[in-house]
Order: C-alpha cells, then sequence, then structure tokens
C-alpha cells in the first residue's frame, strides 16, 4: 500500500522551527516581518491570504496588508514597491499575480529588491536558484516539493526523476533543486512526444506532476513503485479538486504519493513564514 505524503504534518514541523527561530529573533530585537500586495479582491487570492494570515499568526511573523483597488496604475505599484524596497521593518514580500493586464507585470517584479522576493517573482531570485548562491528565495511551492521530500527522508541522490512541466513556479526551479540533490532529470512539456512522455514517466525512481491539466498522469505513464508528487490542483467536471496525477490508477503502483488535496499544497504558507525568517536572519547579518 502506497504510503500517503500528507503536507499537514510537514506544515505543523515547518511551523514549529520557524516559531521557535522567531522568538529567537524577537530576543535580538528583530520583529519578522511580511508585506503582501494584492491588487482588487481575486477569490483565490483572497484563500491564500487567509491561509498565510493564520499561518503568520501561528509562526509569529507580523504581516502588513497592502490591499489596491484592481485599476491601480503602473507607476502607483511602482512607488508602493519602491517604499517596501527602503522599509527595513519589511524583511519579505508576497505579490499576488497575475497582475492586472493594464499592468507590465515584468517591470514591476524587477523593481523588488530579490533580498525580500519571498515566492521567486524576480530574475535575481531565480539566479540564486540556478546559480545556488544564496541570493533569493525560489518559489513557495517548489519549496514545498522540496520540504515533502526532507520530511519523509526520501533520497534523491542517484535517483531518476522525470519532471512533467516546465514553468518557471514549479518544473524550472524544481529541476535545479533537485539536481542540486545529485539526481538525474527528465523534464517533459507540450512538446514532447507521447511515446517519450510515457517512458519517461514508467522509467524514473520519482515522479513530480506540475502540468496543471487534471488527471494528464495515468496508469499507462506510470511504473511499479515510484515516489509521485502531484503539485497540480485542479477543479474536475464534477467541481471536485484533483491533481495532475489519476490519484485512484497511480496508488496501486506508488511507493508513495501525494494526495490532492492535503499534499504540497498545505506545505506553501509553511514555506514562505520559513523564507520571511530566513529574510529577517539575513538582515541582522547585513547590519553588522
Amino acid at each position: 500500500m502506497a504510503e500517503m505524503l500528507l503536507g499537514l504534518p510537514v506544515a505543523k514541523a515547518m511551523t514549529q522551527s520557524s516559531s521557535e527561530r522567531v522568538e529567537a529573533l524577537k530576543a535580538k530585537g528583530i520583529l519578522p516581518m511580511l508585506a503582501i500586495v494584492r491588487l482588487g479582491q481575486n477569490p483565490s487570492d483572497l484563500s491564500y491570504e487567509n491561509g498565510a494570515l493564520k499561518r503568520a499568526e501561528k509562526t509569529g511573523i507580523a504581516v502588513k496588508q497592502i490591499v489596491l483597488p484592481e485599476g491601480t496604475s503602473q507607476e502607483e505599484l511602482m512607488d508602493v514597491i519602491r517604499g517596501i524596497n527602503a522599509d527595513d521593518s519589511i524583511h519579505g514580500v508576497l505579490m499576488f499575480r497575475p497582475l492586472p493586464k493594464h499592468i507590465d507585470e515584468k517591470t514591476v517584479c524587477e523593481m523588488l529588491d530579490p533580498a525580500k522576493d519571498m515566492d521567486g517573482i524576480t530574475s535575481g531570485s531565480m539566479a540564486g536558484v540556478f546559480m545556488e548562491n544564496g541570493m533569493g528565495y525560489p518559489p513557495c511551492t517548489a519549496s514545498a516539493v522540496m520540504e515533502i521530500f526532507d520530511h519523509y527522508g526520501i533520497e534523491l541522490k542517484g535517483k531518476k526523476v522525470t519532471i512533467f512541466g516546465r514553468s518557471l513556479v514549479i518544473g524550472k526551479p524544481v529541476a535545479m533543486m533537485v539536481m542540486g540533490r545529485h539526481a538525474t532529470i527528465t523534464m517533459c512539456h507540450s512538446r514532447t512526444t507521447a511515446e517519450d512522455f510515457a517512458q519517461a514517466g514508467r522509467e524514473a525512481d520519482i515522479v513530480i506532476a506540475a502540468l496543471g491539466r487534471a488527471r494528464m498522469i495515468d496508469a499507462e505513464k506510470l511504473g511499479q513503485g515510484q515516489v509521485i508528487i502531484d503539485v497540480g490542483i485542479n477543479v474536475d467536471e464534477e467541481g471536485n479538486l484533483c491533481g495532475d496525477v489519476d490519484f485512484h490508477q497511480a496508488k496501486p503502483l506508488a511507493k508513495a504519493i501525494t494526495p490532492v488535496p492535503k499534499g504540497v499544497g498545505s506545505v506553501t504558507t509553511a514555506v514562505l513564514m520559513k523564507h520571511v525568517v530566513e529574510a529577517a536572519e539575513k538582515s541582522i547579518q547585513v547590519q553588522m
């Protein structure tokens, strides 16, 4: 029977560790603070923000909510970012995307100080991931995958890892992070042939699915005894949440598998808080 790689135990352990580090920072006169920047009232943004606020409270991290009208101009938003960059009391930033269409998202993101970029939205952060130089932070979802590996003691060295999806949010950064643990990676995407796609899935020791397509990874694309990490969060025709992996087909084959929901998504806000704590700790080093 496949082991369920549940996200809640991972998030709880991370929150406990982060809260202890927060207390140590407070003893030095530093209160870790996260700024959340949101334009408009997108329901998915509101849902994630609510989860982040609850996690911050459990961790002891202060949160500054910056809520702007959806019609906010690009220059007005850039002024907000400039203010955040200059505010030493703010250690990390979460800015919800996508931004409204009238805003040049790339320009706005690049204005953010990579040292305060908690979710890998700047090129500086992504350079840090690819160069492993400690600059910036990976996207929280990609980091959540690695936290699950660590919590459940899943060894990556020497393993064959197939990643389905090549986005900058998950596929590419998690590929670099997995390769940094000495795994051999195969990346499949929309231009991969159907034959190669299925073969890469079957031959892997570990599968990471991040395509954003409901139940696309079925039994024909999987092998026996694999560790399966399903990052996808989709809504099926019946309105139910499901992953990129067909869970019912994959479970009998897998050695271990993350469910959807209650898997990777449960860990992301804990990762966000961990990044804020790390940024606050680094701020002390800069001041010394």
